[in-house]
């Protein structure tokens, strides 16, 4: 008798974070930079590409995003926003940024990798997974190519952005716990109440990784306001940064070696040409801001939103500064994306 579709989701949850457990270990063994995120999404990477079914429950994955938002709201004070009349100037690079890195990648994947037009737009996109996919299987664009590319580039980014911060001298070994005191068990369960069910609100508004801003806004606000102080307690956050790294390597469950040698390639020359944008557009920025190049990196950085706002947290950079920069790429390429298709179309 086949387990009920939960049940077996729990199940494959369980394994998923077994697995990614193991590479935790594993990278902190190897002194790896952020080994809570980089060795479970190697180790839960290698695992789906072995035919071994990972995958995260959305309950699972949600509570996570709460925990994590939580944890990250709690590192916005009383001069979190000072530089939020500097942002629009962010927000027209990285609007240039974003075309400039659609247009070049397309072109790549078009002339050096016979993509399809329509294909090559979708894949070059730097984020907005789930979009892209769903565009990819509306327009008859090929799914597969995408999703690899697509696949390659976030999790490259998950595990380089760690490294080139610990080259720039950032110590990211200690992901997942934070200095300073923690808040009480009694306090910190009002907050992941209230910030469950903004969450649950901000999702019937339709508004991007609500389960994360969410929590994020609860605790920003009550901290800022100096209602709370402390952290979220290790015993909550190092699970939940392991269920992100876990998240990121399930990205390749059901692949085969095929599908992903056949469009491996392209997902790093996508990656690579976008990341070298990315570092030309946020010079000017950090100049203009008078913000680490580092902090502007990450803020700018086409990986998920989730995983950047987490790594950000962990360099000092504010977490609102973050959260504005992702959410407006997404915004930006909803626009832009239709668009380049249109072009691609009349092509």
């Amino acid at each position: 008798m086949p387990l009920p579709s939960k049940a077996a989701s729990l199940i494959t949850t369980a394994v998923s974070v077994a697995i990614g457990a193991v590479g935790y270990v594993i990278a902190q063994w190897l002194s790896a930079p952020a080994p809570i995120l980089v060795g479970p999404a190697i180790a839960v990477s290698l695992a789906g590409l072995a035919g071994i079914r990972t995958g995260i429950d959305l309950t699972v994955r949600d509570i996570c995003f709460v925990v994590l938002g939580l944890g990250i709201g709690c590192g916005f004070n009383t001069s979190a926003g000072a530089a939020i009349l500097h942002w629009p100037l962010a927000f027209v690079v990285l609007g240039v940024a974003l075309a400039a890195t659609l247009w070049s990648c397309r072109l790549a994947l078009v002339r050096s990798f016979g993509f399809d037009r329509r294909s090559a737009v979708l894949a070059s996109a730097p984020g907005h997974l789930s979009y892209v996919l769903s565009l990819a299987s509306e327009t008859g664009s090929n799914v597969g190519q995408v999703a690899v590319v697509q696949s390659i580039r976030l999790l490259a980014l998950t595990l380089a952005v760690p490294f080139a911060a610990m080259a720039m001298g950032y110590q990211m070994g200690d992901i997942g716990t934070s200095a300073g005191p923690v808040m009480g068990w009694g306090i910190l369960a009002v907050l992941l109440v209230a910030g469950g069910a903004l969450g649950l609100l901000f999702r019937r508004l339709r508004i991007t990784a609500p389960m994360l801003l969410g929590p994020m806004l609860v605790a920003a606000v009550t901290h800022v306001g100096g209602t709370v102080e402390g952290n979220v307690h290790p015993l909550l956050m190092i699970p939940a940064f392991l269920t992100l790294g876990t998240l990121i390597g399930t990205r390749f469950s059901g692949m085969t070696l095929a599908d992903l040698a056949a469009s491996a390639k392209a997902g790093l020359v996508v990656t690579l040409l976008g990341s070298f944008i990315t570092a030309l557009a946020s010079a000017p920025v950090a100049l203009a801001l008078e913000l680490p190049m580092a902090h502007v990196l990450v803020a700018f950085a086409p990986g998920g939103l989730e995983t950047m706002i987490a790594l950000g947290a962990v360099m000092g950079v504010s977490p609102g500064f973050v959260a504005a920069c992702h959410i407006m790429r997404l915004v930006i390429l909803t626009g832009l994306i239709p668009l380049a298709m249109r072009g691609a179309a009349r092509a």
